[in-house]
């Protein structure tokens, strides 16, 4: 966590302390083209990343989902996945509730994900805090990196109207990442800063990233805490068409009528993403908690990995297999 004069707050581990009005949602649906060159050398097929063993023999969704426990209870957490990757992730999640699995026919990017996995968590938990994270990202430091997530419910439980989102404190001026930049300070007095978000940047070029960089920007983890209905509404004013295509489904949410009716749906779904069609048309309703302290990627690059591998020492004898292969 970051005080209000800019240093790092430590903490200690210890053993979590649930919140019962408290949910999170993993990401886990995403087809993972982009590394499938690497990730086929790994596995010898083509398993999405995270689905994949690429630390210590242990894949991007365990790793996602023992992050997210140190916050959140396992049995207020949902994962979204995809039919065609049954095979990959059923070894995975075979002790998870079906409650608390949102499967998809197709993927059709994370505007529909996120939404169809809300409505079910709504239908659950209709007040429910919802914290949101992808499956395929790299921490190097889950205690501290949740500690910010804990200060983030904390947030919405002040500011319900809010949708919080962490920015990493960014290490170089990437052009490959979204990037948020941060405006006035929401409140602190004592406690950690929240920003207006003025805009985001998404993948700048090379001088406009070392302007974002010089100027205090942040990159955009997407991973966001909100209250669910707070989510829900922001998606009803930047999608409403998307939006009442999924509300019909309310009635058999949760219910054996639920898969046929989304898989009607799913048919004529356009591919859409969350970060473009609702996070950037609404800034206003957003705010951003900076993270500073720990090291995080985005592992959507073979080069990316690499380079995790090599700064973390995670997994050092596999590093040399992938670079040579």
């Amino acid at each position: 966590m970051i005080s209000d004069n800019g240093k790092r707050q430590c903490f200690s581990p210890k053993e979590p302390s649930y919140d019962t009005s408290q949910w999170s949602l993993i990401l886990a649906g995403g087809d993972g083209t982009r590394l499938r060159s690497l990730t086929r050398r790994i596995t010898g097929d083509d398993r999405p990343k995270q689905f994949c063993p690429i630390f210590d023999n242990e894949s991007l969704l365990d790793r996602t989902r023992r992050r997210v426990a140190q916050t959140v209870a396992p049995e207020r957490t949902v994962a979204v996945l995809t039919k065609a990757h049954e095979r990959f992730y059923a070894p995975l999640i075979h002790q998870v509730p079906s409650r608390l699995l949102v499967v998809q026919p197709e993927n059709r990017g994370t505007s529909p994900a996120i939404l169809y996995a809300l409505l079910r968590i709504a239908k659950m938990a209709p007040t429910a805090s919802v914290a949101l994270f992808p499956s395929d990202h790299y921490v190097s430091d889950d205690e501290a990196f949740m500690a910010h997530v804990r200060v983030a419910f904390d947030g919405v439980l002040r500011r319900p109207e809010l949708v919080i989102l962490l920015g990493i404190s960014p290490a170089s001026p990437e052009t490959a990442y979204g990037w948020i930049e941060p405006d006035q300070p929401i409140f602190g007095n004592g406690r950690p800063a929240f920003f207006r978000v003025r805009r985001f940047w998404e993948k700048p070029k090379p001088i406009l990233a070392r302007t974002l960089l010089a100027e205090g920007c942040l990159w955009n983890s997407f991973v966001m805490v909100a209250r669910g209905a707070t989510l829900l509404a922001l998606i009803e004013g930047a999608a409403p068409d998307l939006y009442h295509s999924f509300l019909g489904l309310w009635p058999v949410l949760n219910t054996h009528d639920e898969e046929v009716a989304i898989e009607a749906l799913y048919a004529g779904l356009p591919s859409t993403n969350f970060s473009e069609q609702v996070l950037v048309s609404r800034p206003e309703d957003l705010a951003v908690l900076p993270v500073g302290g720990v090291q995080w990627s985005d592992l959507g690059e073979p080069g990316r990995v690499l380079s995790v591998l090599a700064q973390s020492g995670v997994h050092r004898a596999m590093a040399p297999t992938l670079i040579s292969a």
